[in-house]
């Protein structure tokens, strides 16, 4: 293969670690030459030890020119080239966010603790508005409300919402109990674009065609409008050079548990996994071209990723 492999930047987050310990943090991985620099190590005694895996890393990301925007449970970070905090932006309805998204100058944010996303103007450095997934008598419902105020909605998390991507089509979204891919247009209504299985991460639509991580089968997945169904097994690794397993009673630290996902040009998708893991699929062959792994400890998850420059 003569393609220059890609480089990228990845978040990851710890389930089971205590405090004191390391919760994850900031790393670019060069496939090209198997290098992987970690830049931040997030631990900080702010963080919530009361539900498991909700508070305990770096999350979603996105680039802005020279700016790394990058989420944590309830705070969006703002870093500069040299991975330096050069300020934060906290809101009273952004609770455990999970992934981010840029459309021109408006960044959009997944609040998983309150069903909703919320929109953070990047030229005002303000939430401008947000929007409360709902469904009432089989019917999805946007309840649009201003993250300025006290008036907004209620902490809620029916659906997991954990994923948003927007395009010049509208956002697109899903959680882990959406059971759906879901479309929001202009009007700021709400509708389904296809069915999607329990336990999904990072649903999104990549052309004709939607890809995702089934997470709760350990795959990898491209699903074309053609019927065209593409699966690529996550990786896993032989149970003795597995770190710290069996430490979280709550056994969502597993191997090949699948989170982030990252499409690489036209041909390729780069897909994370844990431990933290970063595997590069090819569509065109149908092929696994090379995985990088950053650690063997078990509790350590990919969460965001991103191709980085």
């Amino acid at each position: 293969m003569t393609t220059k492999l890609p480089k990228f930047i990845a978040t990851s987050v710890v389930r089971g670690s205590q405090q004191g310990e390391s919760h994850g943090g900031v790393y670019t991985v060069d496939f090209e030459t198997q290098e992987c620099l970690q830049h931040v190590d997030w631990n900080t005694g702010e963080i919530d030890f009361e539900g498991r895996g909700a508070d305990r890393g770096l999350r979603g990301i996105e680039l802005d020119g020279d700016d790394i925007y990058i989420a944590a449970s309830d705070e969006l970070f703002c870093y500069d080239r040299n991975f330096r905090i050069q300020r934060s932006y906290r809101n009273n309805y952004l609770k455990h966010c999970h992934e981010i998204c840029r459309m021109d100058r408006t960044l959009f944010l997944t609040s998983t603790g309150f069903d909703s996303l919320l929109a953070f103007d990047l030229n005002t450095n303000d939430y401008i508005w947000g929007i409360q997934v709902q469904r009432l008598d089989r019917q999805w419902h946007g309840i649009r409300f201003d993250p300025r105020t006290q008036a907004g909605p209620h902490s809620v998390n029916s659906f997991h919402i954990n994923m948003v991507h927007v395009n010049e089509n509208g956002i697109f979204l899903s959680g882990l109990k959406t059971g759906a891919l879901l479309h929001i247009n202009s009007q700021f209504e709400i509708s389904e674009v296809c069915n999607l299985p329990q336990g999904t991460h990072n649903a999104r639509p990549y052309g004709d065609a939607v890809i995702l991580n089934d997470t709760a089968s350990d795959h990898v997945r491209y699903v074309g409008r053609d019927g065209v169904n593409k699966a690529f097994k996550i990786v896993t690794y032989a149970d003795e050079d597995i770190e710290f397993a069996g430490v979280d009673d709550s056994k969502i630290a597993r191997q090949g548990f699948g989170r982030g996902l990252c499409p690489v040009g036209e041909r390729f998708l780069a897909g994370g996994s844990s431990p933290s893991t970063i595997t590069l699929y090819d569509l065109e062959s149908e092929q696994t071209v090379a995985s990088v792994n950053l650690t063997m400890d078990i509790r350590n998850a990919i969460h965001g990723l991103k191709v980085w420059a």
